[in-house]
């Protein structure tokens, strides 16, 4: 799945990043956007002395997700990685086996440009393809650009986790956000 689109920057300049699936050579660029965002940004499942993933440990991950038809995708503009996101199961019972748990990771010098609509948009569209028929996504309180992000693609707040984090010497909340995919619950999923 290859799509093109524009994403509009903070001065409004026109620029064509490209969301495609993620290959072996961008793994380099994903854990370094990864790092960045464990390390001084708001996600509370990391704590900032959590052992970093290897390289070999990313594309392990992601060959895995491939498998099982869950997209990992990466946004590109010129040649570069600027952003990546996936899908994984939501839980590994059966019963939960058409929903799905997403994340979102954009270069720091890249935000508030558009990027992360981008690879929303392409993971709920590629999750939705695959058969899945919810998403969640869980987002730290205070981060009130990705909550704005997902309420515009029909996330609503499912639910509410007080204190489950702890970083940077302080606690953090996290809201979980979920959306229908497809036809969702109104209809039952194909016995295949």
């Amino acid at each position: 799945m290859t799509l093109e689109a524009r994403a509009i920057s903070a001065d409004i300049q026109h620029w064509p990043i490209i969301v495609r699936p993620s290959r072996d050579e961008d793994v380099e660029a994903m854990l370094a956007i990864y790092l960045h965002h464990i390390r001084t940004g708001l996600d509370p499942s990391e704590a900032p002395l959590y052992e970093a993933p290897q390289k070999e440990d990313i594309k392990r991950r992601r060959k895995n997700m491939g498998k099982h038809r869950l997209p990992h995708l990466v946004a590109e503009l010129d040649g570069a990685v600027i952003g990546y996101a996936y899908a994984v199961p939501f839980r590994k019972r059966p019963a939960y086996r058409y929903v799905v748990k997403h994340s979102i990771y954009v270069d720091p010098s890249h935000l508030h440009r558009g990027v992360g609509r981008l690879l929303l948009q392409a993971l709920i569209d590629a999750c939705a393809a695959a058969g899945f028929r919810q998403m969640i996504g869980y987002v730290d309180a205070s981060n009130q650009a990705s909550l704005k992000l997902h309420e515009a693609f029909g996330f609503f707040q499912a639910g509410y986790l007080s204190s489950v984090g702890f970083k940077f010497g302080r606690w953090t909340d996290s809201v979980v956000m979920q959306r229908s995919l497809g036809p969702g619950a109104s209809a039952l999923p194909d016995s295949r």
